[in-house]
């Protein structure tokens, strides 16, 4: 799937770009009245000065953050941020999902229709940082929701390099981002089933040997230096829009230090680069469930000073 470049924004302007259609048409739900703002044309006049561009076009029905630091156009400024009216926004009632594109391009955080104008005019005017927003955002990936805090909050550290672009599949991706510990590596593998020689854990299971209790995980595993040191953050811009990758799990230094061997997994859809951390028996299972639409990533949020579900 390829994506049509975004226009570029005017100085001092926010895209709002709309990703979900039916018939062609643009459906925005109830973010716009939400938002509030003087209507000029194709522009919302926000409180704070910010001029929110509204943008429709089925070419970007479906483009996921992770998707959009690719789409800003070259030759001008690059936009400290872009807000998209996603999927989530019209079904769901969440709120709109801010992008950044300053720091680390393409994770995401959720803010209420209601302070969009606020935010924005704090973002652009460097009194509000986007690590802000991601470390107070709750469990749904609302700045400062009351949805709970999350018990292993998103680390925020700038990437020091970058990172090439993960393998194109439609299940899920393996990234060992860790390499001082090659036992720890091989142990981790032979607990998920083994890997095979097109480097897959879980790709030839038998039905009849499947634990429902503790799913087992399909998914391509990636052990390449190239990745070490990748965070959350850092996952979904790098993730192609050609196949609809189900998650990335990275083995990193927590998988090889802690019991269980806890593997930090990447939300690439409802808040990009928003992470879950979970023992590496239960990966498999959250994979099923979000591939089948049973269970939002959020719901594999440990809360803060709570016992998490699969402790239960």
């Amino acid at each position: 799937m390829s994506f049509p470049e975004l226009p570029q924004p005017a100085p001092g302007e926010v895209l709002l770009v709309c990703t979900c259609y039916k018939d062609g048409e643009a459906l925005w739900g109830g973010l716009i009245d939400g938002i509030g703002g003087r209507r000029e044309g194709d522009a919302l006049i926000l409180g704070g000065g910010v001029r929110l561009r509204l943008v429709e076009g089925r070419g970007w029905d479906h483009l996921h953050g992770g998707n959009v630091p690719a789409l800003v156009p070259g030759g001008g400024p690059v936009p400290p941020v872009v807000v998209l009216a996603d999927i989530s926004v019209v079904y769901g009632g969440d709120g709109p999902l801010l992008v950044d594109l300053a720091v680390m391009p393409g994770r995401g955080v959720r803010v209420p229709p209601a302070r969009l104008g606020e935010i924005l005019a704090a973002l652009l005017s460097g009194a509000l940082a986007f690590e802000d927003l991601v470390r107070n955002m709750d469990v749904y990936g609302m700045y400062q929701g009351d949805g709970g805090r999350p018990a292993f909050p998103t680390p925020t550290v700038p990437p020091l390099r970058s990172f090439p672009a993960l393998p194109s599949t439609d299940v899920a991706l393996l990234v060992r981002t860790s390499f001082d510990d090659e036992d720890g590596w091989r142990a981790l593998l032979d607990e998920l089933g083994g890997a095979d020689e097109d480097s897959w854990v879980g790709a030839d299971l038998d039905p009849d040997e499947i634990d429902p209790e503790h799913y087992p995980l399909t998914a391509l595993v990636v052990d390449d230096r190239a990745f070490e040191g990748l965070g959350p953050g850092q996952v979904p811009v790098l993730v192609p829009p050609t196949e609809h990758t189900t998650l990335v799990a990275l083995a990193d230094a927590r998988t090889f230090a802690e019991p269980g061997r806890p593997l930090t997994v990447v939300d690439l859809y409802d808040t990009p680069g928003q992470s879950a951390v979970l023992p590496c028996r239960q990966v498999g299972s959250m994979a099923c469930n979000l591939e089948i639409s049973n269970m939002d990533f959020h719901e594999f949020v440990a809360v803060e000073g709570t016992v998490p579900w699969w402790e239960g």
